[in-house]
């Protein structure tokens, strides 16, 4: 008896053994389709193993390379994901997505004009792909040049009239040309598409202060905090909203929550020292002053 129980352990074990076993990909296409689906998880670690594993089995697959450096750009490893979109273009210069993906990376270190240079050749390769005009736009922001962001927004937004992200983009863009009105209608579109984010009620809320509508600006900002409760520039933005109608109390309570998410910030110190000093506390307007000038503020002293 004890013999045969020994023998049924054995094989029990083994029988478990298996499943994992067949498990593990054995092709290329497998590992790759494996990594495609943790990329749909937003499981990056996993995605990065199976496209690592798909790239073992096949060297020249150009695909593994591309949505591996996706998923390092994802975590924020730029310079990796650069070096994957650099080998995927080696294996095939004639798919336009690594270029544009690669573009995105070096927006991201800064290097606007090897952007635009990715950008530019994604849509020779592809004028239809939506995306190599939203990062081109995106760049074009960054670099200050708005007109050029819009052209590219509206073209992106032809192509794609669903995408939240390129209406928000646009209406940045419209906003730093002093368009409000064109702004929060940009905005109100991308929330539309996407009521759940917090960057776009930022964004809206951004626009109407600017407009002088505080009211609101304030009811936006409160979204996005809602939303996103450890947006710390949300606070900010509302308490000098608050501070513009005069609701001190309110401002010094969002500069404060501020500070809290994001100690360092001299220019939360700065205006809750002028919102203490309107309310009369010369003390603690001195202290944040004091604060301020810590973290890198120069500019005036309150009287």
């Amino acid at each position: 008896m004890q013999k045969y129980l020994s023998v049924m352990v054995v094989v029990l074990c083994w029988l478990l053994v298996i499943p994992s076993v067949a498990a593990e990909p054995k092709t290329a296409k497998e590992a790759y389709e494996k990594g495609k689906a943790y990329l749909d998880k937003k499981d990056y670690d996993a995605a990065i193993a199976a496209f690592t594993e798909a790239i073992r089995l096949n060297p020249k697959n150009a695909d593994a390379y591309n949505n591996r450096g996706f998923a390092y750009g994802s975590k924020g490893e730029l310079d990796k994901a650069i070096t994957d979109f650099t080998e995927a273009i080696r294996f095939d210069p004639k798919i336009a997505k690594p270029y544009c993906r690669r573009g995105w990376a070096y927006n991201h270190k800064g290097e606007h004009d090897k952007a635009i240079s990715d950008c530019t050749e994604a849509i020779r390769l592809d004028p239809k792909l939506c995306e190599a005009y939203r990062v081109r736009g995106a760049v074009y922001n960054d670099k200050g040049d708005h007109d050029k962001a819009i052209s590219d927004c509206t073209e992106a937004i032809r192509l794609n009239p669903k995408d939240a992200t390129t209406y928000c983009n646009r209406g940045w863009a419209y906003g730093m040309k002093k368009d409000y009105n064109e702004a929060v209608t940009d905005c109100t579109e991308a929330i539309r598409l996407d009521p759940k984010d917090a960057y776009s009620h930022f964004l809206r809320a951004w626009a109407f202060e600017n407009s002088s509508e505080y009211d609101k600006a304030i009811a936006d900002y409160t979204e996005a905090i809602r939303l996103d409760p450890k947006y710390a520039l949300a606070y900010k933005y509302r308490g000098s909203n608050y501070g513009y109608e005069g609701k001190f109390d309110k401002a010094i309570a969002d500069y404060t929550e501020a500070i809290r998410l994001n100690p360092k910030d001299a220019d939360a110190y700065i205006s809750r020292s002028l919102a203490y000093l309107r309310k009369g506390d010369k003390a603690k307007a001195e202290d944040d002053f004091a604060q301020a000038k810590k973290f890198g503020y120069n500019g005036y002293k309150p009287p």
